[in-house]
């Protein structure tokens, strides 16, 4: 597993398409696993801090009690649509995967028992339409294996 400052060093060029797709809007998915091994998908906001990828959780919710349970998720960053008239545009969306760690609240927390987290990466994923829209363009980054990038037609 890796922070996002790892991965910064190790793919720059990637790690800053990833993080301004995650940037483009408030509102992230989350993937959190239910106590019987099923997937729950709610809605979570999530911030690079301090060269790490953070996010909260409200007291009592149930992603909460989730990911203290099964910390591994997966996030994916806000969705927008391509370009009607040029999908190679499109700068495309990003996901991410790995474990929850639990950290200590901010100290101007509005909530002291929510759940604060930092994110263990095991997998990030930035997926576009390539120039010409004539095919998908694949690029990750794997612990251990590092930067990949690949075409689909």
């Amino acid at each position: 597993m890796a922070s996002w400052q790892e991965i910064e060093k190790d793919a720059a060029e990637f790690a800053a398409k990833v993080k301004a797709r995650f940037d483009s809007g408030t509102n992230k998915t989350i993937a959190t696993l239910r106590r019987d091994g099923s997937p729950r998908i709610s809605g979570s906001e999530a911030a690079f801090v301090d060269a790490e990828l953070t996010f909260g959780m409200m007291p009592g919710s149930m992603k909460l009690h989730d990911v203290r349970r099964d910390p591994r998720i997966a996030m994916h960053s806000p969705t927008i649509e391509p370009p009607a008239g040029g999908p190679q545009e499109w700068p495309g969306d990003a996901k991410v995967a790995g474990t929850a760690v639990e950290v200590p609240p901010p100290a101007d927390g509005p909530h002291p028992e929510a759940g604060h987290f930092r994110l263990d990466i095991t997998e990030v994923v930035l997926t576009y339409v390539g120039d010409p829209a004539d095919h998908l363009v694949i690029e990750s980054w794997h612990a251990g294996r590092g930067y990949r990038r690949r075409t689909r037609a």
